[in-house]
């Protein structure tokens, strides 16, 4: 199973497209996540939409809007509401994570094999195959 990282921006405008590919693959989420990070004394949260895999193929997406949203553990925003209330209409829990920053890393690359290496100690996504 190949499963990657998609980034769509940083949450701005993006984060948009991250909930239009929610509603639109709405039978193929599998989990909505929020990665938090505080970079330069900011705490950022980075939503992410990690689909059911293709069949055939085996290719899990995880798409992602990385570190532009204010925490809204620290700062209650509009942009994180509309994930949460994506998160109402698929009837799913977020499930947020504390994380290192991506600047804490050489290439984005290596940030996302992080990234994956933690959802699958969690369980959050399937073991290679």
């Amino acid at each position: 199973m190949i499963q990657r990282f998609i980034e769509l921006g940083e949450g701005y405008t993006d984060i948009y497209e991250l909930i239009e590919i929610g509603k639109s693959n709405r039978h193929r989420v599998a989990r909505l996540l929020s990665l938090h990070t505080k970079i330069n004394e900011r705490e950022l949260a980075s939503p992410v939409i990690v689909l059911e895999p293709t069949s055939p193929g085996d290719f899990q997406p995880l798409y992602i809007c990385r570190e532009g949203i204010p925490n809204p553990r620290v700062t209650p925003n509009k942009r994180f509401e509309l994930f949460e209330e994506l998160a109402r209409e698929l009837d799913k829990s977020i499930i947020e994570l504390d994380v290192k920053a991506s600047e804490s890393f050489k290439e984005k690359q290596l940030y996302y094999q992080y990234l994956i290496g933690i959802l699958r100690m969690n369980r959050y996504l399937a073991p290679l195959k």
